[in-house]
């Protein structure tokens, strides 16, 4: 059974770090490319970066690029969105994301930047 998980979030003051993980198990994690996607309060999901199978290459919505990178560890089968320069408007639930044979996320992990 196909299963994320994701960890790390919380609360951080605007311009502050945080790091996110997701952890895979139940299919071939090094054969698939992950995602990461956010809810905002109030609005629908939003693509926020993705990586292809071997790590070798990411893509990021505008609005993080510079901000958040993107990295996965196949040896541990996780996933990670290191997270700089915080912005209030990064605040959602953040979850990872995959397509085996139909897109599965996890449950979420809440991120809220504010003073």
């Amino acid at each position: 059974q196909v299963q994320l998980v994701e960890s790390g979030g919380g609360l951080v003051q605007p311009g502050g770090s945080l790091r996110l993980s997701c952890a895979a198990s139940g299919f071939s994690f090094e054969d698939f490319w992950m995602f990461w996607v956010r809810q905002a309060p109030g609005q629908g999901l939003e693509w926020v970066s993705k990586i292809t199978p071997t790590g070798g290459s990411t893509c990021y919505t505008a609005s993080v690029e510079g901000r958040f990178t993107v990295s996965r560890d196949k040896a541990k089968n996780m996933m990670y969105l290191q997270m700089k320069r915080l912005k209030s408007e990064d605040t959602g639930v953040y979850y990872c994301s995959t397509h085996t044979n139909g897109a599965v996320r996890g449950p979420g992990t809440q991120v809220t930047v504010s003073s």
